[in-house]
């Protein structure tokens, strides 16, 4: 009682000192001539000593705003910034009593187009019809820190445990530098890499595909994309780091980026090699390569690959050696008519796993249980080059060119036992297996995009032409034996070489023409025609005693499909573009001819189909403030089956499970729906997002399995009536700053419901799930100090089934993690990444739960371009990969091999070179 009376009276004495220490400045700005409010304009205190920004603000709908900042004897400048209107300045002698300023009239500025921009003179924030603009240098990082730091300092802008980046709610699917790629779209490696210190401004717009980029309409996504341009002075130079580390059990790791840019000319190198399951260059800042704590430029699967800028590495769980090269160039040729942007990326990666499951197989006559152990090596060679080329013929044509080829070679050992039980306990089959797998695979794309504006504002007409040619050859040599132990049928021994050839092409044109009716209305039309054709031939060979050699050809697991698609699917719509409102609806026909042919034991089966169906897509955005804005999308396709799905011929390569077509499947009609809210508050800098969508399915193509007594499955396929998901979702965050102390929080929420039809054992079944996701997080930081982040999710699943012979299953999960950084003592930096994962109900035998830690030291020398590092993963040892999958037919319990604790030395070196004056005392950071 005695300590709760105490912690009062300090919350008590805390405050009083605090409000004592502040001042409140407040008005409210109107138009001159108007006299309306002018919301969205910046204000803002800058010191007249040396212009640091001090604190600032955004006038509210009303035009009214406060700022309350601490008192200060020094002179400042009181300043108002806002589209089209002259700046409002106003020097004052201190900051030492309240102020309120009543109504300040701003003069609109009659020469100003777009916006005021005064060079040294610019706002934190500014906002522009579709542009949000944020000034780098009055938002403070550490001299070190990269762009993802500066991010997560900027109002609005949230940065997620798994590197997902948001404004105002809705989500960043691009980042661009000087307008360009960086190492692809996602732009991770820029988020990580650049240092904050050369943005000179952080530019957010709305996602626009190239047709809309090119004839100016609005963007018709609710994503976002950032562009990071580059102060004038750094914008010629070069810059880079280099990292090495060796550790405990021979893990390693090794990066090297090197950037050069000479105005519009940038070129930039970048290389990796490591074992612990990280592509290398993109590295924390903490914790450099090292995974499983906040190292968010690479995404994992749930499988354990990972990937960047779209393309995967590895492919399986495990552990893997990879290893990397890659280089991007940009430029401007022929004084900016043509842009050129390319990349080239080679990578090499080893993969190791052994695999532990135990699957429950859902039945309506009752459950068996499959208990499986594998152990798998993979070893992969891929090279991807892409090109893009914008082409400014003259001021209203414009031609787009993306070439991309990719190669990729992949070797795959695998081998395992598995055995199905049924509920008793009685053994039903056992299966051996030991196979080679090789594949070679080569891919070219292209995409063509022309557009031409007529003489009328508005008036436009436009080509586009893409294309996807693949071809991919694999050959298997496989080892099985299966044996079948209640129905008495003799074992299925193979011995086997398979050759599998398999080649895609797809051919897409669009010719499109918009007449505008009025200033925001405009009359759309386009047709657009689609081929694809797949060609798979499979050859099978037994293994011949007699001449030791795989010459034995098997009619009976070679088959030849061949599948042609061709669509014409003509659209009319309207696009309407007003200030505070925009959308577009269209409407059109998709006339396809579906042509499918299989030739198996000398017989060749045919099914072709033709199809009229309406095609309907439409979205509807509301700005309801400056930040503020309802965002609607609706569409409705129709989907086919593949050709496997829907050709009666046996495929018997699975030992158990026979897999027939069904060439009486209907298409899959799909109608899908999404919306959401945003707004987000600049004056409190807090931010609320809520969504809600779903998706509706008719004639939804399942499979269906019959099992013998011996779990031998044969599988075909079926339409049934009707499947749906919806969701429903929110998510807030706010920030409060107080001098060099910012406290910060995030509360979301999103519920999923799942409605299914299946059948097994030809009894159909429903199931319906449910899923509840609320999650929080806090971030506390002291600049240059300290910063800490903890945050929890919680998980609930809960399956209800109809017609089966379980009623329920429930399964929940909790994930909660806490990052310290420390920055304290000067030069020496201290991460510490704690995280917990409780997955209930898992299978006897797999654990529930696990703790992972991580630690770094590191120090900083030789003029801070330099860094020594010592880190530590999994400090407890515990780290294990237990998963549990719900599906309406199964429930799967998953072990896989996971890195394990290991220490490791590290040294990190920084280039930094602009303007021909090599930086003195540079700042180290880390990737």
């Amino acid at each position: 009682m005695r300590n709760n009376f105490l912690l009062a009276l300090l919350l008590l004495v805390t405050s009083a000192i605090f409000s004592q220490n502040t001042i409140s400045l407040k008005g409210k700005i109107i138009d001159k001539n108007s006299a309306l409010p002018l919301e969205s304009a910046t204000i803002y205190l800058k010191t007249v000593k040396d212009s640091t920004v001090v604190d600032y603000t955004i006038s509210d709908k009303n035009g009214n705003f406060e700022i309350k900042t601490k008192k200060n004897e020094s002179p400042i400048y009181f300043k108002i910034s806002y589209i089209g209107y002259t700046d409002y300045t106003e020097k004052l002698d201190n900051l030492s009593k309240d102020k309120d300023f009543g109504f300040i009239k701003l003069t609109e500025n009659v020469s100003t187009l777009n916006e005021v921009v005064v060079q040294s003179e610019a706002p934190p924030i500014t906002i522009k019809s579709d542009t949000l603009e944020f000034n780098a240098s009055s938002f403070k990082v550490r001299p070190d820190a990269n762009v993802e730091a500066l991010l997560k300092q900027l109002p609005g802008v949230e940065i997620d445990e798994e590197g997902k980046i948001t404004v105002n709610g809705k989500e960043v699917n691009n980042i661009l530098v000087n307008g360009k790629p960086f190492f692809g779209k996602d732009g991770k490696i820029a988020t990580q890499n650049l240092p904050a210190e050369i943005i000179s401004k952080v530019q957010v717009t709305d996602t626009k595909t190239k047709e809309e980029e090119l004839s100016g309409q609005d963007a018709t996504s609710n994503e976002k994309t950032i562009n990071l341009t580059i102060q004038e002075d750094k914008n010629k130079g070069v810059f880079g780091k280099a990292n090495a580390g060796y550790g405990t059990d021979d893990r390693y790791e090794s990066s090297l980026l090197f950037n050069y840019f000479k105005d519009t000319q940038k070129i930039s190198v970048l290389g990796s090699s490591n074992n612990i399951n990280s592509v290398g260059f993109s590295m924390d800042e903490i914790f450099d390569n090292m995974g499983g704590g906040r190292n968010s430029s690479i995404w994992v699967n749930d499988n354990g690959s990972f990937g960047i800028n779209g393309m995967q590495f590895g492919g399986n769980n495990g552990i893997t050696t990879s290893n990397m090269i890659g280089v991007n160039f940009a430029d401007e040729w022929a004084k900016k008519k043509i842009n050129p942007n390319g990349s080239y990326y080679y990578s090499n990666t080893e993969t190791n796993n052994n695999n532990r499951t135990n699957r429950i197989n859902l039945l309506p006559t009752g459950n068996t249980n499959t208990l499986a152990e594998s152990k798998t090596k993979s070893i992969s060679d891929g090279h991807s080059i892409a090109m893009d080329f914008e082409i400014k013929i003259d001021s209203t044509t414009t031609l787009y060119l993306s070439p991309s080829f990719t190669k990729s070679e992949i070797k795959n050992k695998n081998s395992g036992f598995d055995a199905t039980f049924d509920e008793s306990g009685t053994a039903l089959n056992e299966n051996t297996n030991n196979n080679n797998w090789s594949s070679n695979k080569n891919t070219f794309k292209n995409s063509l995009y022309f557009y031409k504006q007529l003489k009328k504002k508005g008036r436009g007409i436009n080509f586009s032409l893409s294309n996807e040619n693949s071809k991919n050859d694999s050959e298997l040599l496989t080892k099985t034996t299966t044996t079948f132990l209640q129905s008495g049928n003799t074992s299925d021994n193979r011995d086997q070489f398979r050759i599998d050839n398999s080649k895609n092409d797809s051919f897409r044109a669009e010719i499109g023409y918009s007449e505008p009716l009025r200033d925001s209305l405009s009359f759309n039309f386009k047709t657009t025609y689609n081929y694809k054709k797949s060609n798979d031939t499979r050859e099978t060979f037994d293994f011949d005693n007699g001449l030791n050699s795989y010459s034995n050809f098997n009619d009976l697991l070679s088959n030849d499909i061949i599948s042609t698609t061709s669509s014409v699917t003509p659209m009319v719509g309207i696009r309407l573009q007003k200030k505070k409102i925009r959308g577009s609806i269209w409407f059109g026909t998709e006339i396809t001819n579906f042509d499918n042919q299989s030739n198996y034991l000398l017989n060749t089966t045919t099914v072709n189909k033709n199809y009229m169906y309406p095609k309907m897509n439409g979205y509807l955005s509301v700005t309801l403030g400056k930040s503020k804005s309802i965002y609607t999308y609706y569409s409705y396709e129709v989907n086919l089956p593949s050709a496997n799905q829907i050709l009666p011929f046996e495929n018997l390569a699975n030992p158990l499970n026979t897999i027939i077509g069904n060439a009486d499947l209907k298409p899959n009609e799909n109608y899908s729906i999404y919306t959401n809210f945003n707004n987000y508050d600049y004056a409190t800098r807090s931010g609320f997002y809520a969504y809600a969508g779903g998706d509706y399915n008719v004639n939804q193509i399942v499979a269906s399995t019959t099992y013998d007594a011996d779990f031998k499955a044969t599988t075909t396929y079926q339409n049934v009536d009707r499947a749906y998901n919806t969701y429903v979702g929110f998510s807030l965050n706010k920030s409060l700053k107080k001098e060099k102390r910012t406290f910060k929080y995030g509360l979301g929420l999103q519920f999923d419901y799942n409605y299914d039809q299946g059948l097994t054992n030809a009894a159909l079944f429903e199931s319906k799930g449910l899923t509840l996701s609320p999650r929080a997080n806090i971030s506390w930081s002291i600049d240059e100090m300290i910063t800490i982040n903890p945050s929890y999710r919680y998980t609930y699943i809960n399956n209800d089934f109809t017609n089966y012979v379980i009623d329920n299953t429930k399964n929940f999960k909790h994930t909660a993690k806490l990052e310290i950084t420390s920055y304290w003592p000067k030069k020496v930096v201290l991460g510490s990444d704690f995280g917990y994962n409780y997955n209930s109900n898992i299978a006897d035998g797999f654990k529930k739960d696990f703790y992972l830690w991580n630690l770094s030291l590191g120090y900083n020398f030789f003029q801070d371009k330099l860094l020594a590092k010592v880190k530590v993963y999994d400090v407890l040892n515990q780290n294990i990969s237990a998963t549990r999958t719900i599906t309406p037919t199964s429930i799967t319990d998953m072990e896989n091999t996971v890195l394990q604790q290991y220490a490791m030395f590290s040294l990190t070196y920084k280039l930094e070179k602009f303007g021909g004056k090599k930086k003195e005392g540079g700042i180290m950071f880390m990737d």
